[in-house]
């Protein structure tokens, strides 16, 4: 019997948003599976390796240098950056705030990926994992940049197995469900404010959305990631893989008598 493990060892790593949240779970899951792992954030206070927008070409590629200098190339890369965007009725949304969603969420995975896979096919493989989200192939009510922007990256990931598989570059994808944390504390809280509605109520209907009634933990996601880069998942090429509890809608439990400016909800 062939002896494929979840170990990382020798294996290089770039996990982008790692300086905080699922992002930093993952770097430390890989690091322990034995990768060496580096990490970028755009938040100059975080503890990631390298500060980069990764909306930004010129920074990109000036991070992927400064790679090339310290690890001599690359074997994974994890594109878990992303933001929550803008929450409200699509009439009354800003559409700064609306580009600036689509920009990093599908503009920076776009980018780091575009990088990244030169140093693969010198490798001879490589394994991309993208962060989507159940928000990537639900209809999400009051997200539509967010929505959209991970429907976007599903279909990436699916287009990118394709193109690359025969050069044994795999790309794969976790759509992740609710995760604990302060960011989605913001994001119910804004839900909130939108809807009329308590955060407590709001907490309650995306718990109650979900099979088994629970938020998730960003090592729940960092263990997959882990997972799908190593041996053990040699053949698991376009995958959209959900950590959630099973979402069953993203409706999030509104009252049947929720309105937005006159929008019913039920």
């Amino acid at each position: 019997m062939n002896d494929y493990h979840t170990r990382l060892d020798g294996k290089r790593a770039l996990v982008t948003g790692g300086g905080s949240g699922i992002g930093a779970a993952i770097a430390a899951t890989l690091r322990a599976a034995g990768a060496e792992v580096r990490t970028c954030d755009a938040n100059p206070d975080s503890d990631a390796d390298f500060i980069c927008d990764v909306s930004h070409d010129a920074a990109v590629a000036a991070m992927f240098e400064a790679i090339d200098a310290d690890l001599g190339g690359l074997d994974i890369c994890i594109n878990n950056v992303g933001i929550a965007g803008p929450t409200g009725p699509v009439e009354e949304m800003d559409p700064t705030e609306f580009d600036r969603c689509v920009e990093i969420n599908i503009g920076g995975t776009f980018r780091v990926t575009r990088h990244a896979v030169p140093r693969f096919r010198a490798a001879g493989a490589g394994s991309i994992v993208n962060i989507s989200s159940t928000a990537g192939h639900f209809g999400y009510p009051l997200r539509s940049p967010y929505a959209a922007s991970k429907w976007a990256v599903e279909g990436l990931t699916k287009t990118w197995a394709m193109e690359m598989g025969r050069f044994d570059i795999r790309t794969n994808c976790i759509a992740p469900g609710t995760i604990a944390g302060p960011r989605m504390i913001g994001v119910m809280e804004r839900e909130a404010e939108s809807l009329g509605l308590t955060a407590d109520e709001v907490k309650a209907g995306y718990e109650d959305q979900v099979s088994m009634r629970t938020f998730i933990d960003a090592t729940d996601i960092a263990a997959m990631a882990a997972f799908l880069c190593s041996d053990a998942a040699r053949f698991l090429n376009g995958e959209i893989v959900s950590v959630d509890g099973n979402t069953e809608t993203l409706r999030t439990g509104w009252p049947d008598d929720v309105r937005v400016d006159g929008v019913s909800f039920d």
